[in-house]
């Protein structure tokens, strides 16, 4: 599937994957703990940056203090960004370190969605040093971006919305990406070996990181939402997977 029906469908997994509650919710609930501990870190971070980011738009910018009335709003936009660049640097660490740390709690979940979908149940797994390299690799991939909108929120007048739905995509994206990679690597499949796979369905796999990415703004959405994410990637690659096998 393409376009807004792709998106649609694989934002549609993120709600199945809420289904999971009802057959395993000591499991579910097991799988909240981590993003607990990792979202009071970064939230405690946020909310350091929120109550100083007017000091630190105005060091940023010590050419605007003759600007008058431009001076304010030159740093009400930066100021703007730079809590929205944060604020995609928090969605995919936050990822990225949730995964690793609640690693063996996810994988259980996800074994356990292939049993519940049936067949075989691959015996591979990514390992708390791999995913904790992707974390790394993720905190990298958001401090790139947050320095793109940054840079995007100069722009008069549409900077920062042109921000802040592009931080939202490249997010979305970035955030889909790490959860489908799990249960693809659990097959052996290697990064050539997953683009092949996945090709096609990029609408989906984005649908699926928008969807989880919408819990992450609303309180406490993120810490809800990645359990039955991890649900919710599983079936969607479980899908493709069998998309591609009956294609010959």
């Amino acid at each position: 599937m393409s376009g807004p029906v792709g998106v649609a469908h694989g934002a549609s997994y993120v709600l199945k994957g809420f289904t999971m509650w009802r057959r395993r919710p000591g499991l579910m609930l097991l799988g909240m703990v981590p993003a607990v501990l990792v979202l009071v870190l970064i939230g405690a971070a946020l909310v350091l940056l929120v109550a100083n980011v007017g000091d630190l738009a105005g060091w940023l910018t010590p050419f605007a203090d003759d600007w008058d009335t431009w001076r304010s709003v030159v740093r009400l936009g930066l100021a703007l960004l730079l809590v929205g660049g944060s604020a995609v640097l928090a969605a995919v660490t936050f990822t990225g370190l949730t995964l690793a740390v609640g690693d063996p709690f996810y994988e259980r979940i996800w074994r356990e969605t292939e049993r519940m979908l049936g067949g075989e149940v691959p015996e591979g797994g990514v390992g708390f040093w791999r995913a904790l390299r992707d974390a790394g690799v993720l905190m990298l991939a958001g401090l790139g971006m947050a320095f793109v909108l940054a840079v995007i929120g100069f722009l008069p007048l549409v900077g920062a919305i042109a921000g802040a739905v592009l931080g939202f995509l490249v997010s979305a994206r970035l955030l889909a990406g790490e959860l489908v990679s799990r249960p693809l690597e659990s097959r052996g499949l290697d990064r050539e070996a997953r683009k092949a796979i996945l090709a096609g369905h990029g609408s989906s796999v984005l649908g699926l990181g928008m969807a989880t990415q919408a819990f992450f703004l609303v309180p406490f959405g993120a810490v809800a939402v990645m359990p039955a994410a991890v649900v919710g990637s599983t079936m969607l690659v479980r899908e493709i997977l069998e998309s591609a096998e009956a294609a010959g």
